[in-house]
């Protein structure tokens, strides 16, 4: 089986993502060949064999992601999305001028990046555009543009319709590989061990069966990503420097930390060729549209992003109290020498964070004021800094601080409303998460802050319409069925509450999009039953 097909393996019995990952492979070999519908850019070099059209591959990745967003390792943290969005939009941008993005993949497919709260260094790529990052992944690399050449490898299996073609290669396999997952799902009941022995003896045969394969598109991945990365303009060194690690580490032994050298094999083949493009190509790519103009900003932003990664993981009590620890061992030095590097303002920045969570408010205070005098007003480094105040004194439970500067960002706007909510301000929330959602439809957590504000004021009705949505946005249909419903069913009996005009509007909206879920549920019904 293809890299990306595993890389949630130790999932398989833990948890929704484990069902998810089951019924996608399940579903994958089953699934009725389709005319492809191939970019009108550049074809894949290795040539597309691929039997599955782009919206068939997109329905087998919107079950799976359905899953993994209920599932309680996943994250949708504003803060590190908006770094990875940083990241992610130029690799974007470059393979659409390259090429490598036609319209129709750029069209049909969610290309949405998870954030799975999870400690080890992986990365995935899913059908139909989803791609998941470990926190572990964000915590370990050095630079940005280290994990930006994960990204770039990731979005190029799916722009060369890896997953598809390989979905057309394994038909005759597929019998071992469901009897592997009924075996496993049978054991789970009994022994997790058995379960993932059950399941592990089925992807071995089909590991061993197409590794060569698999190796041709992890070339080609390799090949693709490198040059969707430069031409982004991140360093192509990070390509480089990330292999250099990955080939340390497997030379040390995996213990269990690094998936993804397990579900991306590292060959010589694979390190010298980008070794020799590195030489061929020679030069450095220019630093990102948007990064900061502050010498070694972008090195400071991501030290600060990986600790905030750190910390976020879940450590636990043990592990956030290094942390801690670490930071004020910076702190005593900077403040003797007057010198911050990168690494100590994201010492100080996690320790803060930590310090925060271990319910210590007065030193994560301390720590964070230290960053913010190290950090340069006026550059890309000041936001997230002031962001971090805020999530201090918010979980201390203060709730008269001064509003953000600058919310233009998901990430501010986010974590404003949640200031506005705390302090009793949910006629700002509404207004301003409105005009959010009407161009971001999708952002579930902002529709879920919005059901707040509106239950606040009173508004009902758009309080269950602004929390169904929030499922819809996280693809969980049947419940933002049965959220409309009950607001129908709250419109019918009257006691809506607020003004009729602007309840008139809200119940036609709320019958519309009833019936577009409703209709959703029973096309989704009808091509299961095709897929079968």
């Amino acid at each position: 089986m293809p890299s990306s097909f595993f890389k949630l393996n130790r999932h398989f019995v833990l948890g929704p993502i484990a069902l998810a990952a089951a019924v996608f492979i399940a579903s994958a070999g089953l699934a009725q060949a389709q005319t492809p519908v191939r970019p009108s850019g550049a074809l894949p070099a290795l040539g597309d064999t691929s039997e599955l059209s782009a919206s068939a591959e997109r329905r087998l990745g919107d079950r799976i992601a359905a899953s993994i967003y209920r599932d309680p390792d996943y994250l949708d943290d504003p803060v590190l999305g908006d770094y990875l969005q940083g990241i992610w939009q130029p690799l974007m941008t470059a393979a659409r001028a390259r090429g490598e993005l036609g319209p129709e993949l750029d069209e049909r497919f969610a290309w949405d990046v998870m954030q799975i709260r999870d400690r080890s260094i992986n990365a995935f790529a899913l059908p139909g555009g989803y791609l998941g990052v470990h926190l572990g992944l964000i915590g370990a690399v050095a630079t940005r543009d280290e994990l930006a050449s994960v990204l770039a490898h990731e979005l190029s299996h799916v722009t060369q319709r890896h997953i598809s073609r390989l979905m057309s290669k394994q038909s005759q396999q597929m019998p071992w590989l469901i009897a592997a997952m009924i075996l496993g799902a049978l054991a789970a009941s009994k022994s997790p061990d058995a379960a993932n022995a059950a399941i592990a003896g089925g992807q071995a045969l089909a590991v061993q069966n197409q590794l060569n394969f698999s190796r041709d598109m992890e070339r080609e991945a390799d090949r693709v990503g490198f040059g969707v990365m430069a031409d982004a303009g991140f360093e192509k060194q990070g390509f480089a420097s990330m292999f250099d690690k990955l080939q340390q580490a497997s030379r040390l032994n995996d213990n269990g930390a690094f998936p993804y050298l397990r579900s991306h094999p590292l060959t010589t083949e694979r390190i010298a060729e980008i070794k020799g493009r590195l030489q061929l190509e020679g030069g450095a790519s220019s630093a990102p549209k948007g990064a900061s103009e502050e010498p070694g900003g972008a090195r400071t932003l991501h030290a600060m992003m990986a600790a905030r990664a750190r910390v976020l993981g879940d450590p636990g009590v043990d592990g956030l109290r290094p942390l801690v620890a670490d930071a004020q061992r910076v702190s005593l030095a900077g403040a003797a020498n007057a010198a911050w590097t990168p690494r100590d303002a994201g010492a100080l920045y996690g320790g803060a964070l930590a310090a925060s969570r271990l319910r210590d408010h007065a030193l994560a205070r301390s720590l964070a004021g230290k960053l913010k005098s190290a950090v340069p007003a006026k550059t890309a480094l000041a936001d997230p800094v002031e962001w971090l105040a805020l999530e201090i004194e918010l979980a201390a439970g203060n709730t008269a601080v001064p509003k953000l500067g600058n919310t233009r960002s998901r990430a501010a706007l986010l974590l404003q409303a949640r200031a506005d909510l705390a302090a009793g301000r949910a006629q700002d929330v509404s207004g301003a998460l409105q005009t959010w959602v009407t161009t971001h439809p999708k952002d579930a957590i902002a529709w879920q802050l919005l059901a707040t504000a509106w239950g606040q004021q009173g508004q009902t009705l758009r309080a269950i319409r602004a929390d169904a949505e929030s499922r819809v946005a996280q693809l969980d249909y049947p419940a933002a069925r049965d959220r409309f419903k009950a607001a129908q069913d709250l419109m019918r009996s009257g006691r809506d509450g607020g003004a009729a005009a602007s309840n008139y509007i809200d119940a036609s909206i709320v019958d519309t999009r009833a019936r577009e879920i409703d209709q959703l549920l029973r096309e989704q019904a009808l091509q299961e039953k095709l897929d079968r």
